[in-house]
């Protein structure tokens, strides 16, 4: 992913809510699978990491986005943004360079 391309995600990001939790269970197969579900259908997802779970959200990124097949677009205190584009018919077009 470019750097313009990662831009342009933040940008639709921004004004997103986030639609999971991350709590202190940290990654686990329940979650992963949640999350998975979520932004296959969707994309481009937020995930809130709460206060009770102890994991560094960073490295919780990586953990998540290697199961789920998907991409860290940014990952901002405790929110972590993902991206995986839909095989057949993305929704979102990034721009070329």
């Amino acid at each position: 992913m470019t750097s313009k391309q990662r831009s342009y995600l933040k940008s639709l990001a921004s004004n997103m809510e986030p639609i999971l939790n991350i709590g202190k269970a940290g990654a686990s197969p329940e979650i992963v699978e949640a999350i998975n579900e979520a932004v296959t259908a969707r994309e481009l997802i937020k995930i809130g990491v709460l206060k009770n779970c102890f994991d560094d959200p960073k490295e919780l990124a990586q953990i998540v986005a290697e199961r789920t097949h998907s991409q860290v677009v940014q990952v901002i205190g405790k929110k972590i943004v993902l991206y995986k584009p839909d095989k057949e018919k993305p929704s979102i077009k990034l721009p070329v360079d």
